[in-house]
């Protein structure tokens, strides 16, 4: 089976690294994964900090060949949903705009749903695990000033909250157009820690969140989507 996947740095792989202080990509990241350990042929197209408008200009670059792939997976919402943490933290009573606002998200995200089933292959959705707000808020707020960002805010776990708006309409647009969903949100919450999964952002899964979520769908989900039986997959 031929696969190609569109997404942001989670299927990039990217994890931070502690002992290097900076971010790096995983060797071992689930997509390298169940390629080197499946029969699953997978083209990545997925950078580092990607939102849903940028995928469509990837998209648009590989459009000629998206036929000769069975499924094209996207897994967006993460970068979306940020702020300009530095603008938030210079003026907290201003209303601020995310990357991508959640009704453009829905509306860019559907026309990508489109010209993926015109361009011949089958999409399939994967939802965005879960944020560690805590950690997140004291990542992104390094340096700045973390009293407004908090006014802003209203608390930290908002992060969390707002994030999980864009989770819900990934899974909206999946009802929407009757398509598969990887539910790798599902995989994290149904650990007893979700924080010995994630990196010190907050928001990456780390090493054991890539095997985590290699190990619940390297076999099952590949199974099921030939099938062409299943719509949540999940374990």
């Amino acid at each position: 089976m031929k696969v190609c996947v569109f997404g942001d740095s989670i299927s990039k792989g990217v994890v931070f690294d502690n002992e290097k202080n900076r971010y790096t990509l995983l060797r071992e990241s689930f997509i390298n994964m169940i390629q080197n350990k499946t029969d699953v042929e997978i083209n990545n197209v997925s950078c580092f900090g990607c939102t849903v408008s940028k995928g469509i200009g990837l998209l648009e670059k590989v459009e000629g060949e998206l036929k000769d792939y069975e499924f094209t997976f996207i897994e967006y919402g993460g970068n979306d949903c940020d702020y300009n943490w530095a603008e938030v933290a210079e003026n907290p009573d201003f209303d601020h705009q995310c990357k991508t606002p959640l009704s453009a998200f829905k509306e860019k995200y559907g026309q990508m749903i489109e010209k993926i089933k015109k361009l011949g292959s089958n999409p399939v959705l994967v939802t965005l695990p879960p944020i560690d707000s805590k950690r997140f808020f004291d990542w992104v707020s390094k340096g700045l000033n973390k009293d407004n960002i908090l006014k802003f805010l209203g608390d930290v776990n908002h992060i969390g909250r707002w994030q999980s708006l864009y989770n819900d309409t990934v899974k909206q647009l999946s009802i929407l157009y009757k398509l598969p969903v990887l539910d790798i949100r599902s995989i994290f919450l149904k650990q007893n820690n979700i924080m010995d999964f994630i990196c010190e952002d907050g928001i990456h899964p780390n090493y054991y969140g890539h095997k985590l979520i290699y190990q619940a769908i390297a076999n099952s989900t590949w199974r099921r989507l030939q099938n062409g039986k299943i719509h949540v997959l999940s374990t």
